[in-house]
């Protein structure tokens, strides 16, 4: 069925839209790309599997993987950005992010080897299902979408509601400006680093609800699919990612039931250059996150 088709697709953009909006985040404040969230994503899975492992139950275990994510991408920031603040640096940033991202991957294989591994997801919970407009929903496709919703709520009001986003909108608009005034910009990086990885640990964490499973080649995909969803909603605008992200998933969604799925990947790059073409910013022009205000 079509409906349950953009259901399943609203879905996988749901995750593609966290791991988007922690992309759209760093470049937003720090004009920077931040490879290796992509590879947060796809430890939030692992850390999930070796908490469960040392005794921890699955809902602390989904708390661990946040906060060991938040805490990597600290790191991250550390090693490949704290030192990299020159305009001619970017590049050399990217890359040692890249670097890290690759480590990260070489670590989990080295664990828990190159084939995906089973996330200890209870059977009856992966198989609930709710009725929903006539159609049955798996309940942990309900379960997705809400935290999802809650995370971009919360986002929202973080950047557009308190002191930290004031801050951090303040940096985004000019770093000197913002220190002039009194802002840590220092400070504001980090908490900018954390919130991001935190977003990309918790996109990895439901595609393994969803899936049932971890692969340490995961984030590769996701990664770049969140690079091109950053371009289609405009690079530095926190709503053209979400609304990117969905549009991609219920695209990707849409090819398989019209039998076009093994052109997923192509479907995807083809629709961001018809987006480009039409509008080079983006859907939403490229707004930054200084404009993104209630």
């Amino acid at each position: 069925m079509i409906a349950e088709q953009i259901i399943n697709g609203v879905v996988l953009g749901s995750m593609y839209a966290l791991v988007a909006l922690g992309y759209t985040l760093v470049f937003g404040v720090l004009d920077k790309l931040n490879f290796a969230l992509s590879e947060l994503f796809m430890l939030g899975g692992f850390v999930v599997i070796a908490s469960v492992g040392l005794g921890a139950p699955l809902w602390l275990a989904g708390v661990l993987a946040l906060v060991v994510c938040g805490l990597l991408g600290l790191v991250v920031e550390f090693v490949s950005f704290r030192k990299f603040t020159s305009p001619d640096a970017q590049v050399t940033a990217a890359l040692s992010s890249l670097a890290v991202g690759l480590i990260m991957i070489d670590l989990v294989q080295k664990t828990w080897g190159g084939e995906p591994v089973a996330v200890p997801v209870p059977i009856e919970w992966r198989r609930a299902s709710v009725s929903l407009f006539g159609m049955q929903v798996q309940g942990v496709k309900i379960v997705i979408l809400a935290v999802t919703l809650v995370l971009m709520a919360a986002l929202h009001v973080l950047i557009s509601r308190t002191a930290m986003g004031r801050n951090i909108r303040a940096v985004a608009e000019s770093p000197t400006f913002a220190t002039l005034l009194g802002v840590d910009v220092k400070r504001v990086n980090q908490q900018t680093f954390f919130i991001a990885s935190v977003l990309a640990g918790a996109g990895g964490l439901m595609f393994c609800l969803r899936n049932g499973i971890a692969s340490s080649d995961v984030g590769f995909t996701f990664g770049l699919k969140a690079l091109a969803i950053m371009a289609i909603g405009g690079m530095g605008d926190l709503r053209g990612a979400v609304l990117g992200a969905i549009l991609v998933g219920v695209v990707e969604s849409l090819a398989i039931q019209f039998g076009f799925g093994k052109l997923g990947e192509i479907i995807v790059w083809a629709l961001m250059i018809l987006v480009l073409l039409a509008r080079p910013g983006g859907l939403f022009g490229g707004a930054h996150v200084t404009e993104q205000r209630a």
